[in-house]
């Protein structure tokens, strides 16, 4: 299916799930740049659980987003919103200030799955920005010596203008992503040694008994998770993990927070030397010697790629085409032909 016409058909899914128009649109652009460069994880295969989401009430299809502002920092309370609504109008909202005061930071409260966090990082980075983004979510990652889930697979994303598309680096916490866990509980595939834990906490490599992604580098990741938590969450007066972790009522909903940082590069040198500067770099790095039948391949490069070659022509699995026509079929959605 052409990008276009599976942008129209997610959106107009979420539409009839009772989500404001102009926010469905901003879901499925987010969900099919993911799928366009690689990341069918974080792609339209999030589509049901959303709308699952909204039908529990723990997604805000029409949310009272509200702003407050103070210097270089910015909160913004998502009112439950699509994660991808919220992260744009962060994303936004920080550039905006960066271009006054140099640097901003924006805090995201209560949100829901943010989808790929790259968007918006290089969103940030195409308007001339170096942007940090972290999300921190609920439970579902083995902290390091645990064998139950005690932090979340929390994202982080870094982007700098680069000499055609940014240089930019997308990565979770964990050793596998629960998007990628779900993927390879269709596949059947083999999970890698070490990768998760199955219920009852024990090292399994089959994706069906799969259920908790273990951290990158073990402590590491585990550790990086946490201060996530602490300057995602903490800082914007609004927990999950502890709340998650001891049960309370509060704990048993699915919100996430977020944090976007903007950094006007101009400041400090001007944007087409430090444009300059980056290509020289990936031009260096990619000089390197290598490995017999390895490219050195930059960060995003292998996104940019997939996102050429499939301009036209969004690839999807096909348990992932039918569960998306099973549910448009239910919302009363006209199929494309």
């Amino acid at each position: 299916m052409s990008p276009e016409r599976l942008r129209a058909l997610v959106g107009e899914i979420f539409v009839r799930a009772g989500m404001v128009e102009d926010n469905a649109r901003t879901v499925a652009d987010v969900l099919v740049w993911a799928d366009l460069r690689g990341m069918g994880s974080h792609g339209v295969m999030r589509a049901p659980r959303y709308v699952e989401l909204m039908r529990r009430g723990d997604l805000n299809g029409r949310p009272n987003i509200t702003t407050t502002e103070s210097g270089a920092t910015i909160t913004l309370d998502a009112d439950r919103a699509a994660g991808p609504v919220a992260m744009v109008r962060a994303t936004e909202l920080a550039v905006a200030k960066a271009r006054a005061t140099g640097i901003a930071l924006a805090l995201v409260r209560s949100t829901t799955h943010t989808a790929a966090i790259g968007y918006y990082t290089q969103l940030g980075a195409c308007s001339g920005m170096a942007t940090i983004a972290i999300t921190a979510s609920i439970p579902n990652m083995a902290y390091h010596g645990a064998r139950a889930a005690g932090v979340s697979t929390a994202p982080l994303s870094i982007a700098v203008p680069g000499d055609d598309e940014p240089l930019a680096v997308d990565m979770g916490s964990g050793v596998i992503s629960i998007g990628k866990l779900a993927q390879a509980r269709r596949s059947g595939e083999r999970l890698a040694e070490g990768a998760a834990l199955d219920q009852q906490g024990m090292p399994t490599t089959d994706a069906r008994a799969a259920a908790i992604p273990l951290p990158l580098g073990g402590p590491k990741g585990s550790g990086l998770a946490l201060l996530i938590e602490c300057l995602s969450s903490l800082l914007a007066g609004n927990p999950i993990l502890a709340e998650a972790l001891e049960g309370t009522a509060k704990g048993k909903r699915h919100y996430q927070n977020a944090l976007v940082i903007a950094i006007d590069v101009a400041r400090f040198v001007p944007l087409e030397a430090f444009r300059t500067e980056v290509k020289r770099l990936a031009r260096a790095i990619k000089a390197l010697p290598a490995e017999p039948d390895t490219e050195i391949l930059l960060p995003g490069e292998r996104g940019r790629r997939n996102a050429a070659q499939h301009a036209s022509d969004v690839p999807l699995p096909a348990s992932v085409m039918e569960e998306l026509r099973a549910l448009a079929t239910s919302l009363g959605v006209d199929l494309p032909a």
